[in-house]
């Protein structure tokens, strides 16, 4: 099955997809206080990735790049991305969705971090990868993982 992911638009509708997530108890994981926070115009930068099942947003992503300058998970400090609040909702998990919002985010050709969520680690490990292996400032909250595209050779 081909899975078309694509840039969510900064409006009012995704604003009402989000809505629906929300509404399924992951409150933890919903992006709508970011949403209304970035809701300026439709056509600026948006972060945030999703795929849908017809008309319904059913799996999304924010997707957050960051200068090299801010790097303090890879070896040599380069640009990033940061993988957040990756989520599906309940009635499309196991189908795919979440893999191909990760292989989205792998295009880029960038080392990615993310923090995964209690008992998803399986999942991450299947989509290559590893847990930071240094000391992180964990008074952040953080349990890094981190996944290196060919080419960067290792983390800090």
């Amino acid at each position: 099955m081909d899975l078309k992911v694509e840039r969510l638009k900064i409006n009012y509708k995704t604003l009402e997809e989000f809505k629906k997530f929300k509404e399924y108890g992951h409150q933890e994981l919903s992006m709508l206080e970011d949403l209304e926070a970035n809701i300026i115009e439709n056509d600026s930068e948006s972060p945030f990735y999703g795929i849908y099942f017809g008309e319904k947003l059913v799996a999304r992503m924010s997707l957050y790049q960051f200068e090299a300058k801010f790097d303090r998970y890879f070896e040599p400090a380069q640009e990033y991305l940061e993988l957040w609040k990756l989520e599906v909702l309940p009635q499309y998990q196991g189908k795919g969705y979440g893999k191909a919002l990760v292989e989205f985010a792998k295009t880029f050709g960038r080392p990615i971090k993310t923090n995964p969520r209690v008992r998803s680690q399986d999942f991450w490990n299947k989509m290559g990868f590893i847990p930071v292996t240094y000391e992180v400032e964990r008074d952040l909250g953080e349990n890094p993982i981190v996944w290196l595209p060919a080419g960067v050779n290792e983390q800090k």
